[in-house]
């Protein structure tokens, strides 16, 4: 059973990075983190906080769209023009199948956050230009655009040349390249002086809440598994998406009313608690996001990511694919 799991992974995982939507809502998302470097110069208090804000915001919403599109287009398509027979008509069973398909694309979106989140790093290193007399911070500048011009060169080379998917090798580059970019501008100060690893930018704080921000793209990600055994790439955006505005005011609007109302308190126990995971107010206020707290909220993420795995088998056995 492990190695068809596994094989139906591997399988998904492959397949959903070289789906276009995967490439091009990673190319937004560092654009867009990039921009955040100039959107946060127009606050009165400390523009750096807000960058911060603004930045883990973005992993969310990126991490929101690419598990719902990445999800109906590995699962709901295939279900759709039946190729999905070919698989479950061996001997793997259909709880098998979408568990695999989930683990393979938690790896992708694992992959795509992680690589998102060393954007983030480097717009926190460089900071914002909150006066005209400020330098930009060149290091980060050369390391960063430098990796990825690297990136597009040899995964355009190599597709142009070898015939090779572009997607799948500057997924498979962008992943050590841009890890030795981050790691070289933490050795190196905006002066280009060597200086202790990380020492004005790598913040544990700001690292903790890109992995809260993970958990939820897992819940998220279990969401539109079970969504896209039943409906369309539309739809399953829809369901994700509201599970997530819910999630978000779950305590304001069931908890607060859980003691007076059984359907508040109902309502407060299917929903998500994704304000449990979302530490940014905690982080840009100055309240410490502790390791034992990352370590609880992690445990009821992945309850949660069970439950809805759950439904999704459940939905998928009735699921008529023939």
């Amino acid at each position: 059973m492990w190695s068809r799991l596994l094989s139906v992974a591997a399988n998904c995982f492959v397949e959903t990075i070289r789906q276009p939507i995967y490439g091009i809502i990673l190319l937004v998302t560092a654009g867009l983190l990039v921009l955040n470097v100039s959107i946060s110069g127009y606050t009165l208090d400390d523009d750096n906080k807000l960058l911060i804000d603004l930045g883990l915001s973005t992993l969310l919403m990126s991490g929101l769209f690419l598990a719902a599109f990445s999800a109906a287009g590995v699962l709901g398509r295939e279900i759709d023009n039946k190729t999905v027979l070919t698989v479950i008509s061996k001997p793997v069973g259909r709880p098998v199948f979408l568990l695999g398909k989930f683990g393979g694309l938690a790896a992708a979106l694992a992959i795509a956050i992680y690589l998102s989140s060393l954007v983030l790093m480097l717009t926190v290193r460089h900071k914002v230009m909150e006066r005209t007399s400020q330098d930009f911070d060149m290091p980060v500048i050369l390391f960063g655009v430098g990796a990825l011009a690297l990136i597009f060169l040899v995964g355009g080379f190599s597709n142009y040349f070898y015939g090779t998917q572009f997607a799948s090798v500057a997924v498979g580059l962008a992943v050590p390249l841009m890890t030795l970019a981050v790691v070289l501008v933490a050795f190196i100060d905006p002066m280009w002086k060597v200086q202790s690893f990380g020492k004005d930018f790598v913040d544990g704080q700001v690292i903790a809440a890109v992995a809260l921000v993970f958990l939820v793209v897992l819940v998220l990600t279990a969401v539109a598994v079970a969504a896209s055994t039943r409906l369309g790439q539309v739809m399953t955006l829809a369901v994700c998406t509201g599970i997530l505005v819910v999630g978000l005011v779950s305590d304001y609007f069931f908890g607060t009313r859980a003691d007076e109302s059984i359907l508040a308190r109902v309502g407060y126990w299917l929903a998500p608690n994704v304000g449990a995971l979302w530490v940014t107010d905690a982080i840009t206020q100055g309240h410490a996001v502790t390791l034992s707290y990352v370590g609880m909220a992690g445990l009821y993420a992945l309850a949660y990511t069970c439950a809805a795995l759950g439904v999704a088998v459940a939905l998928f056995q009735r699921r008529e694919v023939g």
